[in-house]
């Protein structure tokens, strides 16, 4: 295997579930680039027909046609400035993210945001009668909505996380969460209305799992479960080894349970701290407690 695409392969499988999400996007944007430069070409179709066959139409109709777009849409991406921006709001909202959750979580935040903005896009669409005229060929395409929601979740644990910005210094985290939406709500108006609107939908998402996670309710375990039974389908299998151990105590699941709470109470202590004194204001062990919790 020539050595360039054995190292690519080698990150790829090694990465964090981010580095994992930025692969992803920017293989994808380099093959639908390729073959639809191809396509042109040979004469068979233009590359507008790929791009349309990958984006999420707003007619439910034409979703019909073509269901897997409401997937392959959050990672499309038309022109490299629109990608390269994305990957670098994504970079952002997820080193912050990571900070106090785990990758898992990250890459169903990803996925389940991206769902959402695409389910208020078509909702808009169908409903408000200023879209009635452009209803049909109107397509979504781009991260943006699952970067929303991995950047406004991130928001939402830590508000008060404190950013440094080259130009204007330190801003805490929240403001920069609703600098964005603002800006997606003044721009509804113009000629992405569509792409805003998927953006508030992804925000909304990333908001409520935060506030639901904060009361101890993951309403996205399920669909957790569903990300590893594909994984494990795609996973080579190894040889099974044989492993005896000794018999021991076990927890119960009372006491498996008030564990869990207590950590829970002590994660929530700390959140609060953040929120009053930024980060930088806890202690080694909390911020220990805090570490461990992102890796579980």
């Amino acid at each position: 295997m020539n050595p360039f695409i054995q190292d690519i392969k080698n990150q790829y499988k090694n990465g964090t579930a981010l580095i994992k999400l930025i692969f992803v996007n920017v293989g994808v944007f380099v093959a639908v680039h390729i073959i639809g430069s191809v396509l042109y070409l040979s004469g068979i179709v233009s590359s507008d027909a790929l791009f349309n066959l990958l984006s999420l139409p707003a007619s439910f109709t034409e979703i019909i046609t073509q269901p897997w777009s409401v997937v392959t849409y959050m990672f499309l991406h038309e022109g490299l400035f629109h990608m390269l921006i994305n990957m670098l709001v994504l970079y952002f909202g997820s080193q912050i993210f990571g900070q106090y959750l785990n990758q898992k979580k990250l890459v169903t935040v990803y996925i389940l945001g991206g769902l959402a903005g695409g389910l208020l896009y078509i909702l808009s669409f169908n409903v408000f009668p200023v879209f009635s005229t452009v209803l049909s060929g109107s397509v979504a395409l781009g991260a943006s909505a699952s970067v929303m929601a991995i950047l406004v979740a991130a928001a939402t644990y830590v508000p008060n996380f404190v950013v440094r910005l080259m130009f204007i210094g330190e801003v805490k985290l929240k403001y920069i969460a609703i600098g964005y939406l603002v800006l997606d709500l003044i721009n509804i108006q113009g000629s992405n209305s569509g792409g805003h609107i998927a953006h508030l939908g992804g925000a909304l998402f990333g908001f409520f799992y935060i506030q639901q996670l904060k009361k101890g309710k993951d309403f996205t375990l399920g669909f957790s479960r569903f990300l590893d039974y594909l994984k494990a389908l795609f996973k080579p299998r190894k040889n099974m080894k044989v492993v005896y151990k000794k018999q021991g105590k076990t927890k119960t699941d009372q006491s498996y349970n008030n564990q869990k709470v207590d950590n829970q109470k002590k994660i929530d202590i700390i959140l609060d701290k953040i929120s009053k004194s930024g980060y930088d204001s806890l202690s080694a062990d909390e911020k220990a407690i805090l570490f461990d919790a992102s890796k579980k």
